[in-house]
């Protein structure tokens, strides 16, 4: 069907609402954006589903939603699991609660049990609880520190981690048999609750999860120690992070949390933030105004489903700066290893995961303690990979996982980032620093002169628009197709195509393996050791370009990776 069939289609169905109908009325002279909404579908991929929220397919709203649970269902009764059950959470975006209780009501029409949260819930207590009950999967209505217009629909698999690829192949297949207005079928929520079909999850799962959550501290009298003096600033954005952390915080022993309160707001429309992504420095300015009030020198924030978290600290000259994702990433496997040989609790086989695109001072410092360092994909799901594929060996200790994009996890009691665990940690680290005199600022320039000044930095691309995923794998290919010989005046000496799953020598033109699965990924290694890093993102419509540098100071190296950018155009 065309575009515009499929247009006609919903406009005329008697499944909509009227004012469905009328969205759709409004739409009728813009043909770019009825094909934008009707030229396809989502797309469901190992990250599930991501959209802005409107009338159409190609968008988030109820039918699409439960579209997508009756090809969960399908998945779930061909692997015959349907008994085992599905574990639903949401966060605080508009519609959230709405198109958990849709997905809620398929599941139980198609006779599987149903466990949903009472109300929000960190994305990473969604992974423990699938867990914890035996599900054979999950799912969590979030798009994540993605602005207010979108959101998203995550399914898990019952090692808590997103589905793996060949599971979310069959849900899109499955998807794709199904005609979203005749084929789904639903029951009534609180009928279904009533019948037991659906169970209501509350305080007792908040109190499993944190007992883990807690049991994961690596010097658990570090706050106490400091406790009278050691202050905390701390902004949930609006979402799903307000409850527990605060609570986990105290349990760890922390007096003095000051709370952004206007950002304590549960608020899917994120008023006091543009984009509610702890990322961007502007989302922390009501915090560091506490800050500087109480006397504080950290500030953190997570995300609306509360699986990343920023920060913001106090440098020497009294100013807060950015710890980037990269940053806190290597501060935390620092204080972690540091923590465990100072108390002599090292496991005996020690790793650490990180992402492709995460900093290479992570791995200087695994080096220098004899710690196995892992490189994945981009996705938390594939650091979850090396957890399960040790688990199943019967050897190897995780300590620590992360990826630049401010997602930590530390333990095996979920399989996705965790802000809550990480948000503990910064916490402790702090308090470990505050100690010795010195703030979390101090403690990374230690790092730099221990290890060497590292930098990374990140560009964006947006494309948007309809013919916005052909520009993006047109950028790609070109790179492909004619591989720059250098980057800013130097050479290029390794060409790595991740969808190929090879590194060439460019100089010999040798060919080796990625030895990891096939993905959209580019990366350019440079004679001096620099790395760049070129990939589409998955859940919006950008390209994302990774830079990596390694120089004598922070100056040479931003003048380095400008360099870099003007050989690439951007």
């Amino acid at each position: 069907m065309s575009y515009l069939d499929n247009y006609k289609l919903w406009l005329n169905s008697s499944a909509i609402t009227e004012k469905e109908r009328q969205e759709l009325r409004d739409i009728a002279d813009n043909d770019d954006e009825i094909k934008i909404r009707f030229s396809s579908g989502l797309t469901f991929g190992t990250a599930g589903l991501r959209g802005t929220m409107k009338t159409g397919m190609n968008a988030m709203n109820v039918y699409t939603v439960a579209q997508a649970t009756q090809g969960l269902a399908s998945l779930i009764h061909k692997e015959g699991r349907a008994s085992d059950g599905v574990t639903i959470a949401y966060d605080s975006r508009n519609n959230s609660e709405l198109f958990a209780k849709v997905a809620a009501e398929v599941l139980a029409a198609a006779d599987i049990p149903v466990y949903i949260f009472d109300a929000l819930r960190p994305t990473p207590e969604l992974s423990f609880a699938l867990r914890e009950l035996g599900c054979v999967a999950g799912i969590n209505i979030t798009a994540s520190h993605n602005p207010k217009q979108y959101n998203g629909y995550k399914a898990y698999w019952e090692d808590g981690a997103q589905l793996p690829p060949e599971h979310a192949n069959t849900v899109y297949e499955e998807i794709c048999k199904i005609d979203i207005f005749n084929d789904v079928k639903r029951v009534d929520f609180d009928t279904a609750v009533n019948d037991g079909k659906i169970k209501i999850l509350g305080k007792e799962m908040d109190d499993l999860y944190l007992a883990q959550v807690k049991a994961q501290a690596v010097n658990p009298d570090a706050i106490k120690a400091v406790a009278d003096e050691l202050k905390i600033v701390y902004s949930p954005l609006h979402g799903a992070g307000h409850k527990l952390i605060p609570e986990v915080l105290g349990m760890v022993g922390l007096k003095h949390l000051y709370k952004v309160e206007a950002q304590f707001v549960i608020d899917g429309n994120f008023p006091t933030v543009e984009k509610p992504n702890p990322e961007y420095v502007e989302v922390f300015g009501i915090g560091i105004d506490i800050a500087n009030k109480v006397g504080s020198n950290l500030v953190i924030a997570t995300d609306p489903d509360a699986d990343r978290v920023g920060v913001v600290a106090r440098t020497k000259d009294g100013s807060f700066r950015t710890i980037t994702g990269n940053q806190m990433g290597a501060l935390l496997i620092d204080y972690i290893i540091t923590a465990y040989e100072e108390t002599n609790t090292m496991p005996p086989e020690p790793y650490v995961v990180k992402s492709i695109v995460s900093s290479e001072l992570a791995t200087k410092i695994c080096e220098a303690h004899n710690v196995k360092m892992f490189n994945v994909l981009t996705g938390f799901k594939f650091i979850g990979e090396v957890i399960k594929n040790h688990e199943k060996l019967g050897h190897g200790d995780y300590i620590f996982g992360f990826e630049e994009s401010y997602g930590y996890l530390k333990g095996t009691y979920a399989r996705d980032k965790d802000a809550v665990v990480a948000t503990m940690l910064i916490c402790e680290m702090t308090a470990y620093y505050h100690a010795k005199g010195m703030t979390l600022y101090d403690a990374l320039e230690k790092l730099y002169e221990r290890y060497g000044f590292c930098c990374e930095r990140n560009v964006e691309i947006y494309m948007e628009g309809v013919d916005g995923p052909a520009r993006m794998a047109a950028l790609l290919n070109g790179m492909r197709t004619a591989i720059p010989a250098d980057l800013g005046g130097v050479k290029v000496v390794v060409f790595g195509d991740y969808k190929e799953q090879t590194f060439t020598d460019v100089a010999s033109g040798e060919k080796t393996s990625t030895e990891l699965p096939k993905s959209d990924v580019l990366s350019f290694k440079l004679e001096n050791g620099d790395v760049v890093i070129v990939r589409p993102s998955g859940t919006e419509p950008k390209v994302k370009f990774y830079f990596m540098v390694s120089a004598s100071d922070e100056s040479t190296a931003l003048s380095h990776i400008e360099n870099y950018k003007k050989s690439l155009n951007i």
